[in-house]
């Protein structure tokens, strides 16, 4: 199976006054394609910066990390821009959707972003829809939506540019239980499916076995890898 993500001797610290705070110490992790993996441990643990450095959001004190083969430190700053916006998707706890934009125009703001026509997106955007199912939504914007239906719009632009892998950081952290389950369920069937490889970070033990892997994170070391 094909390697989508591999980090090695992963390390993150920071300054706080005179003292280093080490936050990540020596990660080895090698994610594949199609895999579905749920980041678990308590506050503070790391896990999220794992998620960010994994994303390419943040960048590692030491360590190697590649998506698809290419080493992120030897990328300039244009290329990672242009990797995140195509190679990967994110989907975070509060959206981040521009309240002022309609579904629709949240979805393909990544397309615009990244130079290219939006009428070229018609039919792929008509497919994403679908997939969230929000077809039907398309013209609102999101105050008159549900959290769960604004992360589905989420979902959805994480999609757009048909990226190779979806990174959600406690995806279902501000959803009632019944919008929860929606949301896990298409990550589930996007995973499935569409076979997207999704690496989550989840407080929640049910959605965590959503995923086919639960990696366990504490003090900034994985303690446990299971399948």
């Amino acid at each position: 199976m094909d390697v989508v993500i591999e980090a090695a001797g992963l390390y993150k610290s920071f300054k706080l006054g005179d003292i280093e705070v080490e936050v990540l110490k020596n990660i080895d992790l090698n994610i594949h394609k199609g895999d579905f993996v749920s980041i678990m441990g308590p506050s503070g643990s790391g896990k999220s910066t794992l998620l960010y450095l994994l994303g390419g959001l943040d960048k590692p004190s030491s360590g190697s990390i590649k998506i698809n083969g290419r080493e992120l430190s030897n990328m300039k700053d244009k290329e990672q821009s242009i990797m995140r916006r195509r190679d990967v998707g994110f989907v975070f706890q509060f959206y981040n959707l521009i309240p002022n934009l309609n579904v629709e125009e949240n979805i393909m703001l990544p397309i615009l972003l990244d130079g290219k026509r939006m009428k070229d997106y018609k039919d792929r955007l008509d497919d994403i829809l679908d997939i969230v199912d929000l077809s039907s939504r398309r013209k609102h914007t999101p105050r008159e939506l549900s959290g769960g239906q604004q992360q589905r719009v989420a979902i959805a632009r994480a999609l757009i540019n048909e990226p190779d892998v979806i990174f959600a950081d406690e995806p279902i952290g501000n959803l009632d239980s019944k919008s929860g389950t929606d949301v896990m369920e298409l990550l589930q069937k996007i995973n499935i499916q569409n076979s997207k490889t999704i690496v989550q970070v989840t407080h929640s033990k049910e959605a965590a076995e959503y995923g086919k892997r639960i990696i366990y994170v504490k003090d900034g070391k994985i303690q446990q890898n299971i399948v």
